[in-house]
């Protein structure tokens, strides 16, 4: 009898866990079967979704649901808290499996090349998110002391760091939030948090329900300036063409003519100022200098040459989110990505065999998580179209128990599903206890001890 297809994943988040599903449901799966290993950097699965996503977004996290579905298959292991390339490597990969695929994400921050981004105070957004979502790879204190804030960007995670920091802890006290963020953001001085894009409203990136919910919050006044609603031709055809920029945009026009009202903490959203210069003295972050901008009739933009200083304190940018460079893989520093041919990844003009891409390390960091979808499922029709033409070089140890052999050999602390289910039991129970849904655990070693790893 042939032996079922051995498939390893490295990144147990939605783009790894699609890639799963995308094998199971599969005629390979029928027949000669599949066998998966989900290998994750963190003792808990689901990626960006755990640390990504701002607490206070259920129904995102509402996506978990549908992933358990999935990593609860008989067919399919996990092996959290095991690092690529330290704990395993490619070659290692390649001797276990007839197939790798690599879904490890984005979770650095783009760079922002302007005078005056590496003062203190200036900081990327990923690394904010990273600390409210109770990462333990982050310093469980953050620096809160600015009473006025810059962020820079128009996308939804700009929109996630301006309502967390607009908010107040007690606001965000229901969520999984940890004790550390709660006590932090108790301290937190920010009254105004100013958000800027370089463009005009028919160009933001924001989803029309994630901007809506700005406007939710009893503390939070949202201001637009009635100057900054502008549209040329380019944005008219958008407007036209994108129901969601559309939205979007009349959402902002109904913002900017209503009176402003009384809530305490006010959020402003600034359209067509481009960053140029964070101003500094003594080392920190005293302002931000912007360039007005107009519209071309593109739906682009070009400088007036007016300039204006923003008094703020802090600046996050949230430009966008970069990957991490993969060991023995090619990459493209540019785009930030795995270079490949539908998933395969190739070095120069050839696929490196058994060796594949799906999520942001292939495509990078842009589409909603759904838009990971479509893209498992051309990675792994091209790995099973190379499995059925035989363009797999067969593993020399294709046995199930030979990788746990090598990890336990190696020292590996690893968790597997079952300490999964215990480490979010344990989450879950220490939310009842005050009335919460989840408390989330912040310390590897606290969720490995969790876990029973």
């Amino acid at each position: 009898m042939t032996r079922p297809v051995r498939v390893a994943i490295v990144g147990a988040g939605p783009a790894g866990i699609y890639a799963a599903d995308a094998l199971l449901k599969s005629e390979a799966a029928q027949e000669p079967g599949v066998s998966i290993d989900l290998f994750e950097r963190m003792p808990a699965p689901f990626g960006l979704i755990r640390y990504g996503v701002a607490p206070d977004h259920p129904r995102i996290k509402g996506i978990v649901k549908a992933l358990h579905q999935v990593l609860d298959k008989p067919q399919l292991r996990l092996f959290g808290n095991v690092d690529y390339p330290n704990d395993i490597g490619l070659d290692d990969l390649r001797s276990f499996y007839d197939a790798v695929i690599f879904s490890t994400g984005a979770d650095a921050d783009r760079a922002l090349d302007i005078p005056g981004i590496e003062l203190d105070g200036s900081y990327g957004a990923a690394e904010f998110v990273a600390w409210y979502d109770g990462h333990p790879e982050v310093p469980r204190t953050w620096p809160l002391e600015a009473e006025k804030v810059a962020v820079l960007g128009v996308g939804n995670v700009a929109l996630d760091v301006a309502r967390i920091l607009a908010k107040t802890a007690d606001e965000l006290l229901p969520t999984e939030i940890p004790a550390n963020v709660y006590d932090g953001l108790k301290a937190n001085k920010a009254l105004e948090v100013h958000v800027f894009g370089r463009r005009g409203p028919a160009q933001a990136k924001f989803s029309p329900m994630e901007l809506r919910e700005l406007d939710h919050s009893p503390n939070i006044e949202v201001i637009v300036n009635p100057e900054d609603i502008d549209y040329d031709e380019g944005s008219i055809a958008t407007r036209r063409e994108n129901k969601q920029a559309n939205m979007v945009a009349s959402t902002l026009e109904n913002w900017a003519i209503r009176d402003v009202g009384d809530r305490p903490h006010k959020l402003f959203l600034h359209f067509f100022e481009s960053p140029v210069e964070v101003v500094g003295e003594d080392g920190r972050v005293v302002a931000l200098r912007t360039e007005r901008t107009e519209l071309d009739g593109t739906g682009n933009v070009k400088g007036t040459g007016r300039h204006t200083d923003w008094d703020v304190q802090s600046v996050y940018r949230a430009v966008g989110y970069y990957s991490e460079e993969l060991p023995k893989l090619p990459f493209d520093v540019v785009s930030g990505t795995v270079p490949h041919a539908a998933g395969r990844v190739l070095t120069g003009d050839e696929p490196m065999p058994s060796v594949y891409v799906t999520g942001w390390i292939k495509r990078g960091p842009i589409g909603l998580i759904g838009h990971t979808k479509g893209d498992a499922n051309e990675t792994v029709a091209c790995l099973l179209e190379d499995h059925a033409a035989g363009r797999l070089p067969a593993p020399a140890q294709p046995d199930t128990d030979a990788v746990v052999d090598f990890l336990e050999q190696r020292g590996v602390r690893y968790t597997t599903k079952e300490g999964w289910h215990r480490l979010d039991a344990h989450e879950q129970a220490l939310g009842a206890e005050q009335g919460r849904e989840r408390v989330k655990v912040v310390e590897r070693a606290a969720m490995l001890d969790a876990s029973g790893a």
